[in-house]
């Protein structure tokens, strides 16, 4: 079966071309070598994705070319303890960082725009 497909049936991106499209860019490793979409893949290979949601360490379970529901994507695979503690941490950090720089009270008005971009060495 061709890893794109099985990306996306496994739910880790929305679509086979996204798959795909990840596997040309070098962010899906099998065993540690970078993969292209029409890679085979087969029970019991270690896969290492990396999508917006984090890294992924994962190790094929079972096959399908179907793309059903999460609750039965979440069998085709076992994702490994040092990936879930990874993600868990990289999660928490972000959440510090958004209540140490909290986001505007308001947008910007044309005023502020324009001190924004002078302030940038624009124009």
């Amino acid at each position: 079966m061709r890893i794109d497909k099985w990306l996306w049936a496994a739910r880790f991106f929305k679509s086979r071309a996204l798959a795909a499209r990840a596997c040309e860019l070098g962010r899906i490793q099998s065993s540690q070598v970078p993969c292209k979409a029409a890679r085979e893949v087969r029970i019991g290979d270690m896969l290492g994705i990396r999508t917006e949601a984090g890294d992924f360490h994962v190790e094929v379970l079972m096959l399908s070319e179907l793309r059903g529901p999460a609750s039965v994507a979440q069998t085709l695979y076992r994702e490994t303890e040092e990936s879930r503690m990874l993600r868990l941490k990289v999660a928490e950090e972000r959440k510090a960082m958004k209540q140490l720089a909290p986001a505007p009270e308001r947008r910007p008005s044309k005023r502020d725009r324009r001190r924004i971009i002078q302030f940038r060495g624009g124009r």
